[in-house]
């Protein structure tokens, strides 16, 4: 696995020094180098970026300047020779900084530390389950987890999330197939619960993230079996 990446600086010498790193370590792969701030961020627009190898210190615009102008920036790790940025770079949520002149050892241990940033993300994306779900004519995906609960309107159903409600055209038997057993239960002939979002229950009602809905008598002792197994 390589991080595809830049190097923005204004040293023409510095940006042969760190490209030579980048060409030579086997997470990375070199994408273009960049002498200013302002190609730069034409680049990042343009090009798949992991990772940016970013001077602090250049004209008119700063290594700090770009990333406020970005909307999602890549991970960074910071070049300087001065160490007082060290401290105002966690306002950027950098992945780490090195010190001019750079030394192969510190510069194995940033990539290091941004590979494994990386992995974090990605895992966490791909261990993140979803549906695609029909409202209002158009696609929406839904992740798991952020499902409350799911309601049954006559001919729809209505699921509850954490970013609102969605109403698709849907019976709730039908629906009821698409979710994980192991974590959804049907509760009552018009409610499903996400089991992770219980707060408590007794024999007529479930708190799902603070509301109330009932509980038919004959799934209460499914539903503790499910929680216990949650």
């Amino acid at each position: 696995m390589k991080l595809r990446c830049i190097i923005v600086d204004d040293s023409s010498m510095q940006r042969i020094a760190v490209a030579r790193l980048v060409n030579n370590h086997p997470n990375l792969a070199m994408v273009a180098e960049f002498s200013n701030a302002i190609e730069a961020k034409s680049g990042i627009k343009n090009n798949d970026i992991d990772l940016i190898f970013l001077d602090v210190e250049m004209p008119i615009i700063s290594g700090f300047d770009l990333l406020e102008s970005l909307d999602n920036p890549p991970q960074v790790i910071l070049i300087t020779g001065n160490p007082d940025y060290a401290l105002k770079a966690f306002d950027y949520d950098i992945t780490d900084y090195l010190y001019k002149p750079i030394s192969l050892s510190r510069f194995d241990a940033s990539v290091k530390r941004a590979v494994a940033k990386y992995e974090q993300i990605h895992k966490s994306n791909e261990e993140e389950e979803y549906i695609f779900v029909k409202s209002n004519l158009k696609k929406r995906k839904v992740v798991l987890n952020d499902i409350k609960w799911i309601e049954a309107l006559g001919d729809y159903v209505k699921l509850v999330t954490n970013e609102g409600n969605i109403v698709i055209l849907s019976t709730m038997k039908s629906f009821e197939t698409q979710l994980p057993g192991d974590k959804f239960l049907r509760i009552h002939k018009s409610y499903i619960v996400n089991l992770e979002k219980i707060e408590k229950f007794n024999s007529k009602i479930v708190q799902v993230a603070g509301t109330q809905v009932p509980l038919s008598r004959n799934k209460k002792t499914e539903l503790a079996d499910a929680l216990y197994n949650v």
